[in-house]
């Protein structure tokens, strides 16, 4: 690590106040009709955040809808209790998946490393099955974003990986 970079981590918030969205129409729909429903990938990125000494503010389920997803943008940007907001879900090529197509206008600046080094970690766990994803991060209002896939073990590898180490980082320079 650079001698910047290393200064820059020390000066950086430590812990981070996360939303968690998970977007998953089927886990929503489930909700709606009173039913119980598990959220592996929900429950995971939130221990691993908690477990790197951040707190979650918000978490909700979402459908995978782009109106759904650009509302919860607003709410983030507008609350002064959230850093940074974890969307978990809706990163593929399906229809169906809406999520980079909402958050991507609200993102003031882009971190194309965030996607590029997520599906080479990816690669070397799956394969060329990697290059499926479209998973993006940026920042806005002072907040970093994350749009990461809904499965479980691609949580652990964003927010391992990535996340945790790096979202502090992100969150003191999108704020100067």
């Amino acid at each position: 690590m650079s001698e910047t970079s290393a200064r820059h981590k020390i000066e950086a918030p430590r812990a981070l106040r996360f939303e968690i969205v998970t977007v998953s129409s089927s886990r929503f729909k489930q909700l709606g009709e009173g039913k119980k429903t598990s959220d592996e990938s929900g429950d995971l990125v939130e221990s691993l955040l908690k477990k790197a000494g951040h707190s979650i503010a918000f978490r909700r389920t979402i459908l995978d809808s782009k109106r759904m997803i650009e509302e919860v943008m607003r709410s983030s940007l507008d609350s002064p209790n959230i850093d940074s907001v974890v969307f978990c879900g809706g990163t593929g090529i399906s229809s169906t998946d809406t999520t980079i197509e909402a958050v991507s206008p609200f993102l003031e600046k882009t971190l194309p490393g965030f996607g590029e080094t997520f599906r080479r970690l990816s690669f070397d766990e799956i394969g060329s099955a990697a290059i499926l994803t479209r998973a993006i991060a940026g920042v806005a209002g002072g907040k970093a974003f994350f749009c990461i896939p809904g499965s479980p073990q691609a949580a652990r590898l964003c927010v391992e990986k990535l996340i945790s180490v790096e979202a502090g980082h992100v969150v003191k320079h999108a704020r100067e």
